[in-house]
This record gives C-alpha cells, structure tokens and sequence, in this order.
C-alpha cells in the first residue's frame, strides 16, 4: 500500500489518537491537531517527520484556516481529511447555558464545516481526497437528554451528505462514521453535563443522572480506529460508515420508524399540492 497523508482534528485523545498510531506504525503521514501540544511528546519523539503537530481550537476559525494551510504546506499533499475533534453535551434542552449551547455547536457544527471549507481547494487541485467525518449513531438517533449534542450531529450529517453530491466531481469522496457506543475519552472524561434542574429529576430527560451509571461501553476503539482507515480504500468513498452493534441497532431502529411514519402519509401529503396548469385552466 503507498504511503498516505493524514490530516486529523483532536490526536490528543481517543478517536484520533488511536488513528494517529495506528497510521503511523504502518508508515503513513500524520498532520494532527491538538489542543494541548505536550499530550503528543511522546508520539513525536518516536515517528519525528512522519508527524507534524500544531495547535488548534476548532472553535477559533481564523486559526483554522492558518492550520490547514500550513499543514498542506509541510506536507506538500495530504490524502485523507478527518474531522474527529468534538464532545458530548448532555442535558436537558433548558438545563444548558446559552455559552454552553453555542460553545457545542461551535466544536461539533462550525469548526468541522470549516475545517473541511478550508481543506477543499487543496483537495480539489489534487483532484483526490477523502473526507472523513467523525459522528456518532446519534446523527440519525437520538435519545432525550442530549437534545444539544444531537443538533450537532444532525447538522454536520447534513452538510456531509449534501457536500458528498457536490465534490465527488472532483475525485474527493465523503464518508460519515457512525460509532456506537466506545471506550474512549469521549464517554469517561471529555463527555460535559449540564447543571441539572429538579423538575427533569425522574424524567427521561435526566441524561446527567443516568450517565454516570452506564455500563461500560461495548465499542473497541482500536478495533474501530482499523474499519475507518480500512475504509478508505474503498471506492467510492462509502457515504456512511456504522460502527458497534449497539450502533448498527438504535440507527437501523430509527430509520425505520421514521420511514413508517412517511408512509402513511403518502395520500394525504399528495392533498395539498397545486393543481397542474392545464387542470387549472379548465
């Protein structure tokens, strides 16, 4: 396999540190990102070159137009784009402060959307590439108390997909990876809760009392971290990758609800459209 060029947001920690190593112990380039450089000393010292490192807050986005410029600068061509940097908001929808609401959809929503406009040109002079999209089962799921975090993921699957349909003219393909539940940061640390309000105690909203009990998660992240870089391999791009069984289970689950409840409305959506000309006319 030739050696390829990786840009990733987030290596300090688990997506995107399990992808950064497993990328570079089989000889690819890694142009990462982080928040807090010194989580990466280590890894440096061991792979040198073959990793370039730079500061980066996704919800700067003046610094993430600097990033992506000097990272295809370093590298001269990077290969596979994957925005992986993101955190998990949980709460009640009226639990969160506004800063908290916009601080979520600034990281999981903007940053990557700009992250990926600022990566483009470059992928489309190349005339190859691979955008990968770090989601979750809850871009098609959801479950209350996480109204905030699934607005996130609902919107960047959104403007994935419709961006899929716009570039793959260019040779660039899309691919959206929807984990189950994982063990990494995500879940046991980087994961924030809203403070909670007595009145969603005993509701299904109550996401900050249950999380804190939840079994450990059945998601290997290594074994995860293999799938999404298998995947890029595969032509085309597939446009979403499920991952966990949990996650293949609350995704199938839901689009199917959803598509009976279009169903049956097939007559009486039909109710309500205009007449054609020529019947307008008689």
């Amino acid at each position: 396999m030739a050696q390829q060029t990786w840009l990733i947001t987030g290596v300090g920690g688990g997506f995107g540190r399990h992808l950064t190593e497993q990328l570079l112990d089989r000889g690819d380039r890694v142009a990462g990102t982080v928040r807090d450089l010194d989580r990466m000393t280590a890894l440096k010292a061991k792979y040198g070159d073959r990793l370039w490192l730079a500061h980066l807050d996704v919800t700067d986005f003046a610094e993430i137009k600097q990033v992506v410029n000097r990272a295809f600068a370093a590298f001269g061509r990077i290969d596979v784009v994957v925005n992986n940097a993101g955190y998990g908001l949980f709460g009640a929808a009226e639990e969160f402060t506004d800063e908290e609401v916009h601080h979520e959809l600034d990281t999981n929503l903007v940053g990557p959307i700009e992250v990926t406009r600022a990566a483009l040109p470059f992928l489309r002079t190349q005339g190859a590439g691979r955008i990968i999209q770090m989601s979750t089962y809850g871009g098609q799921a959801t479950n209350p108390g996480a109204t905030i975090y699934h607005a996130s993921e609902w919107g960047i699957e959104g403007f994935m997909e419709s961006l899929a349909r716009e570039v793959e003219v260019f040779g660039i393909g899309v691919t959206i990876v929807e984990p189950g539940g994982a063990r990494t940061e995500f879940r046991y640390g980087s994961s924030r809760l809203a403070t909670p309000l007595s009145a969603y105690d005993n509701t299904p909203g109550a996401m900050t009392r249950m999380i804190k009990n939840l079994p450990p998660a059945a998601g290997d992240p290594a074994k995860m971290a293999e799938a999404i870089i298998a995947s890029v391999d595969s032509s085309p791009a597939p446009r979403r990758l499920v991952l966990g069984s949990d996650g293949y289970k609350y995704i199938h689950d839901a689009l199917l609800e959803r598509l009976a409840e279009v169903e049956a409305q097939e007559t009486s959506a039909a109710t309500t459209d205009a007449p054609l000309p020529e019947q307008a006319t008689r």
